[in-house]
């Protein structure tokens, strides 16, 4: 959906709450009779979600206006003057004496840029998001290569002048991706897992009528299902969820369960409750609801449950395990387990997600260790993610370049290269150490970087023409077969003459590196698959 959009709809259902707020308590004279408010009814049907919707979307579009600095010459001095005005106070906070802020904005070497993407709000104080940067349209700015974003405040979408709370910060390398297009637009970039959430965002339940006893009933309900300090009745409108520790890696499903929790309960009640959401589990289409329904109950539904992990589907299986581990019950462990291990099963990968999410850290990172010698490669890369997840130490790992990690994971089967897309730019080389073979010629699809090795050479040779000067001899370093070593030879800052006689590096991009190791996967210089992660979807 597109940003604007979607802002627009944010706008839409705050006003709605606004608007139940003035019509609930200002205007009229005193002569005007004022309708008793009808009385709330509850019954056995009636759920938090019934009541009440969640004020807070999954997500919020944040933008702002800032700089990408270390162009070539490619930047611009167009600027719009109000956030040309703008960016002259924001510099000056950030870099206090700067004295030619005008004429750094002004700069071939700098252009002003449109950053935006989708601050989670489930995200906590911390959390790092990637966002989108695009040049601003009608200026002379031709390319973002190789530049750098140097900082910019974020605020809720479409308030960017008139919001004076920053929602998030951002700075980082622009990345413009060359897996996909060898040819992409060069105006438009991404900063990889560069933003930064700058405060926890509440989660609010907003009453659909308004009612402090009602809150108050919502809140006291939560707080006995899911324990003392979940839910807060702060006003007549509003409800605000803390989520539970045991849900701290699933916010939203805990959004979900909290909406369908009921508000009215007995011994009775709850059975048939229970037999409706099985059933609905087992037989319907809507298993979905049916688990959210079971987990939202509690434990009253684990021996009814247990039923279905015999069940001959195994997406019955598969979500009656996930209701009961979350519940805290061994039993859903297991069939999770015997899942993910089932090399026929559909659902392996969203069954060890499950345990990595809400088992022990000790059983995830031993099932996830034992999956890293899998032969799909899926699910070695899947077991690969939930050990970064749970900071496991097989997963060895260097900085290069000051701009990305080297990570190495030996125990795999199955040789691969991997490079992310979104988050912190890393490489990830899987199955011990890979070597490039001899004999090979590769050069990027510019023509500015070429990797060399005749018969018998005993090294590799890397060159790197320079990106603008023709008349500049290119730069030759050597390197040994191991592709970790031409990495690092590729990507590491070069050393100043006056430090070295010998450059450590060719200080070669994050995008230009992952887009020359596919190519040497692909000419089978190096045996090894390559897979890319996602992009960020951000539009």
């Amino acid at each position: 959906m597109d940003i604007r959009k979607r802002n627009t709809l944010y706008v839409v259902a705050i006003t709605a709450v606004l608007v139940s707020f003035v019509t609930g308590g200002c205007g009229g004279s005193a002569k005007t009779a004022v309708p008793a408010k009808p009385e709330i009814k509850l019954d056995t049907s009636t759920t938090v979600g019934l009541l009440a919707e969640v004020f807070s979307p999954e997500s919020i579009p944040v933008e702002g206006y800032s700089l990408v600095g270390g162009l070539r010459g490619t930047g611009s001095e167009e600027c719009p003057e109000q956030i040309r005005e703008y960016l002259e106070k924001y510099i000056n906070r950030q870099l206090p004496g700067e004295k030619d802020v005008g004429q750094y904005i002004s700069s071939p070497d700098t252009a002003v840029v449109h950053a935006f993407g989708f601050m989670p709000v489930t995200g906590s104080k911390g959390q790092k998001f990637d966002i989108k940067v695009a040049a601003l349209p009608g200026t002379q700015t031709t390319s973002l290569e190789g530049g750098a974003l140097l900082g910019v405040e974020l605020f809720e979408g479409g308030k960017f002048g008139v919001s004076i709370k920053v929602l998030a910060k951002a700075q980082g390398t622009v990345y413009i991706d060359k897996i996909d297009n060898p040819q992409p637009d060069k105006k438009v970039g991404y900063i990889l897992g560069g933003a930064t959430v700058q405060s926890e965002y509440k989660i609010n339940l907003a009453l659909r009528q308004p009612d402090y006893k009602t809150a108050s009933l919502i809140a006291n309900r939560l707080n006995e299902r899911f324990g003392g300090g979940t839910a807060k009745a702060v006003s007549p409108e509003l409800v605000e969820l803390k989520v539970p520790a045991k849900y701290a890696k699933q916010k939203q499903r805990f959004v979900s369960i909290a909406m369908a929790t009921y508000l009215v309960d007995s011994p009775e009640v709850t059975k048939d409750r229970i037999a409706a959401f099985i059933k609905k589990l087992a037989v319907s289409e809507e298993k979905n609801q049916g688990e959210i329904a079971l987990e939202a109950i509690g434990k009253d539904s684990l021996g009814k449950l247990a039923t279905l992990l015999n069940s001959s589907n195994e997406k019955v299986r598969l979500r009656a395990g996930r209701c009961m581990l979350n519940m805290g019950s061994d039993q859903g462990l297991m069939v999770l387990r015997e899942i993910s291990m089932d090399k026929n099963a559909a659902g392996r990968i969203e069954a060890m997600d499950t345990i990595t999410f809400a088992a022990g850290r000790n059983d995830a990172a031993a099932l996830s260790r034992l999956l890293l010698r899998d032969e799909n490669i899926d699910v070695v890369l899947a077991a690969y993610e939930n050990l970064r997840k749970l900071d496991d130490v097989s997963i060895i790992q260097k900085q290069v370049g000051g701009i990305f990690y080297l990570e190495q994971i030996s125990q795999t089967s199955i040789k691969a290269v991997f490079a992310s897309r979104s988050g912190q730019p890393r490489i990830a080389l899987l199955g011990g150490t890979l070597r490039c073979r001899d004999d090979i010629f590769v050069q990027s699809a510019d023509g500015e970087i070429t990797i060399n090795s005749a018969p018998g050479q005993g090294y590799v040779t890397i060159m790197r023409k320079h990106p603008t000067r023709a008349n500049i001899p290119p730069i030759q370093l050597r390197s040994s077969f191991e592709l970790s070593d031409i990495i690092a030879t590729l990507c590491e800052s070069p050393v100043a003459k006056s430090e070295s006689k010998v450059r450590t590096g060719l200080g070669v991009s994050y995008a230009d590196v992952i887009a020359i190791v596919k190519l040497m996967c692909e000419k089978g210089a190096v045996n090894a698959q390559f897979r890319a992660g996602a992009l960020p979807k951000i539009d």
